[in-house]
């Protein structure tokens, strides 16, 4: 069934927020929060305030904290009512401990809408988009002291190769990393257009546009630290969900992704099985959904962003004393 036939969920979020960042599998990952008018859930990828609106226009008594650590995307949320809604203004590793600070101790449902915004892709300063030119920023919280540039400079190229094969799964990691510190060493990587002049040597030749993806995002990750905040947000949910709460993840390259499985599936980040004496897994969440869940055709062609998307659902299951 595609998004638009017999959707509870419709799209009357702001232009504004609409060009901000286009939320993928809207209807799928809000369906899956079975959200309570009651209840309390986070979003901790607020961006546009797409999924957030959703989940804040089926709350009557209940309430909403949305997470985003970039200071953009407080301008999206004139259209929420602040008696039920806070924005959080802090990167959603630390889910668990800005929660207590508004002495809240569990909640019904989160959601994960990970990644890129649309509008740091399109923000040519932000430095994140291949398609501009512009100084090599891609810190998701413009605080943040480490940049793009940062990674690229300072570096070693034993810690570059680690970058480029373990997030960007780059095949020629080494000779890239390589390449990267000899022209630093004549003149500083600072621009957009310098690291693809250095990339452009080394792509497959009909395949530069995959390559310069994989290690703009190689970078990225590494600038925002986002595997090891993943690792964080994923733990913190096990502590702040009620029995019975969803969590409702969409992750949009295979590391993440992997990642999040295991998790549901495991409890642990390895995969790493543990079962009780009568065979049953040993494990904080169930997956509510055994393969995840894929945007359609439609949404597809609406929006390119969905073709990577993958969306996983976990309850949480019942809690026992330590």
């Amino acid at each position: 069934m595609s998004r638009n036939e017999n959707s509870s969920v419709d799209n009357n979020f702001s232009a504004d927020q609409r060009t901000y960042h286009v939320p993928v599998l809207l209807k799928e990952s809000i369906d899956a929060l079975k959200i309570k008018p009651s209840g309390k859930y986070v979003d901790v990828t607020f961006g546009g305030g797409g999924h957030s609106g959703e989940i804040h226009k089926n709350l009557t008594e209940g309430h909403l904290y949305a997470f985003d650590q970039d200071s953009d995307a407080a301008a999206n949320t004139s259209d929420f009512d602040k008696d039920k809604f806070t924005l959080v203004e802090a990167n959603f590793r630390y889910l668990a401990r800005f929660l207590r600070h508004y002495e809240v101790e569990e909640v019904d449902g989160i959601l994960a809408d990970l990644g890129i915004s649309s509008h740091q892709i399109d923000e040519a300063e932000r430095g994140f988009s291949t398609r501009f030119d512009a100084e090599l920023d891609m810190r998701m919280n413009r605080k943040s002291g480490k940049s793009a540039i940062t990674v690229l400079n300072d570096y070693s190229e034993k810690e570059l190769v680690r970058i480029f094969s373990s997030y960007g799964e780059v095949r020629n990691s080494k000779t890239l990393a390589s390449a990267i510190v000899s022209a630093r060493s004549s003149e500083k990587i600072t621009r957009i257009d310098q690291l693809k002049n250095i990339l452009k040597r080394y792509a497959k030749r009909g395949s530069e546009h995959k390559y310069f993806a994989q290690v703009f995002q190689a970078i990225r990750i590494e600038v925002n630290d986002e595997m090891e905040a993943l690792k964080d947000l994923l733990k913190d949910s096990v502590k702040v969900l009620k029995e019975g709460g969803r969590l409702s993840v969409i992750s949009y390259h295979s590391l993440e992704d992997r990642m999040v499985k295991n998790f549901i599936q495991s409890g642990n980040f390895e995969g790493r099985q543990e079962k009780d004496l009568y065979g049953n897994v040993l494990r904080p969440l169930n997956p509510v959904t055994r393969k995840p869940i894929m945007a359609s055709e439609e949404e597809i062609k609406n929006n390119s962003r969905a073709r990577s998307a993958r969306l996983r659902i976990a309850e949480r299951n019942e809690k026992t004393e330590a």
